[in-house]
């Protein structure tokens, strides 16, 4: 095991958002590819916005992506002693201190600093107070950032940020209820979590600088950090439900396999020279934090849908029927039957090729999935009567002898069609109704060994029967 350890940290007020998926997989692929840990943390300090059924929306996504995360999810609420522990450390140690200020004394402070065109950041009057002058009321406890000189944000994909240490607030750390605040709660979280890499989204940039004033303060070792840009919609503008869909869960429901989502995410700002369609071990083994590209990644529908076609066309079939039998679920339809998974399991060698969703692959499985009678599609229905029924009487009572093997077959159907001087492209259309009720459907012949003589029959039978001139 190597030193490097990532995390994720979302925050459980909602469904797992498709930019912290993205933000977990660049984790996941970093820690994974150099042997390191990845860690899931909880952000659930917001009482009144984080919810159970968010933390187990953010757990689902997760585990559908198949980002595997090391330990057991990490509840930040649950380690506010901690954080309040350190607060007070500092405060301790002189680089924290009791600020008394109401809310409308620092209203009317920082109203006079804007009069006064001051370009520095807030202090309070408390800074360097001695105890004796204390009142006997509530008060926050505020970190006391350096005055002069600059801080310097070292990031692996935006470079050095040089920021003016008069430009950092004296931040809060506790605030006047006794509990702390976001900013103290991150840094020592991280710490103690032996967290290395920090890769978040870039609108943490600003965080960067005031976490790094505990960092300092406590001379802990400062993280790498890697705050990677946004995505975004592909009109350019920010990722929302107007121009994308922006929850995990509904890729899954689309029909994308998790395979393709982490292939296009991984894609989506980040490049390994022109290489589109990779494996996971592929994409461990190349990861890197300095190919992060510093503009917004837009997203596109039409390449996810090219990746997820190769993705599904290149997977094995049993763990194909696996992630199909997980999308019934979670799209409400009921469980394949033990004779449609023997089926599909044939026929996945032809119908897995050029389908882009498990909706689609479904559809062009249609034949097997449906029962007698077939229901035919409303576009095929009205030109039943224009199609050479005929044929049919010819076919079926043939079929009871061949050998049933898709060369006798193809062979037999073409003596058929001479006998009745038609080509076989106009007899298709009528065997595809009768075996799949659509005129979209794989090779005829191809649905013909999958269903097997007994079924192909009774399906040819019951259409001449049910639609004879």
């Amino acid at each position: 095991m190597s030193n490097v350890v990532t995390r994720i940290a979302p925050s459980p007020t909602g469904d797992m958002h498709i930019g912290t998926a993205r933000t977990a997989l660049f984790n996941w692929l970093y820690a994974r590819g150099r042997n390191g840990k990845f860690l899931l943390r909880i952000e659930d300090t917001d009482k009144n916005r984080s919810t159970d059924a968010a933390q187990d929306a953010i757990l689902d996504g997760m585990k559908w992506l198949g980002l595997d995360f090391d330990g057991e999810p990490i509840s930040q609420s649950k380690r506010a002693p901690r954080h309040v522990e350190i607060a007070n450390k500092l405060l301790e140690t002189g680089k924290a201190y009791k600020c008394f200020l109401t809310e409308t004394e620092i209203d009317d402070l920082r109203n006079l600093a804007i009069n006064n065109k001051s370009p520095n950041a807030f202090r309070s009057p408390w800074r360097n107070a001695l105890p004796s002058t204390f009142p006997k009321k509530p008060f926050v406890i505020r970190i006391k950032a350096p005055e002069n000189g600059f801080t310097i944000i070292k990031d692996e994909v935006q470079g050095d940020i040089v920021i003016k240490n008069s430009q950092l607030d004296d931040m809060i750390l506790l605030r006047s209820d006794g509990s702390p605040v976001y900013m103290l709660a991150v840094a020592v979280d991280d710490h103690d979590m032996g967290v290395t890499h920090i890769i978040r989204g870039d609108d943490h940039l600003n965080n960067a600088a005031r976490q790094n004033l505990i960092y300092s303060a406590l001379n802990w070792a400062i993280p790498v950090y890697a705050h990677i840009p946004l995505i975004h919609g592909a009109d350019g503008k920010k990722l929302s439900k107007r121009n994308a869909a922006t929850s995990v869960i509904e890729y899954k429901k689309m029909g994308y396999p998790a395979a393709a989502m982490r292939n296009y995410l991984a894609r989506l700002g980040w490049s390994h020279g022109d290489d589109e369609f990779f494996t996971d071990e592929q994409a461990k083994t190349w990861f890197n934090l300095q190919s992060i590209g510093k503009s917004p990644s837009r997203f596109d529908f039409k390449k996810l849908s090219n990746i997820s076609k190769l993705h599904i066309a290149n997977t094995d079939n049993a763990a194909l029927l696996h992630e199909l039998t997980g999308y019934l679920k979670a799209v409400g339809q009921p469980a394949f039957s033990q004779a449609q998974l023997n089926g599909l399991l044939k026929s996945l060698d032809f119908t897995k090729n050029a389908v882009k969703s498990f909706s689609e692959l479904i559809e062009k499985n249609r034949f097997i999935l449906q029962e007698r009678p077939i229901c035919l599609d409303p576009d095929i229905e009205g030109r039943i009567e224009d199609l050479p029924l005929n044929v049919l009487k010819i076919l079926t009572p043939q079929l009871q002898n061949v050998r049933w093997d898709r060369n006798y077959l193809e062979e037999l159907l073409n003596l058929v069609c001479e006998q009745i001087e038609l080509k076989f492209r106009d007899v298709a259309p009528i065997l595809r109704a009768a075996l799949a009720g659509s005129p979209k459907t794989p090779s005829v012949f191809d649905m013909m060994i999958v269903l097997g003589r007994v079924e192909t029959i009774e399906r040819l039978i019951e259409f001449e029967d049910t639609y004879k001139n």
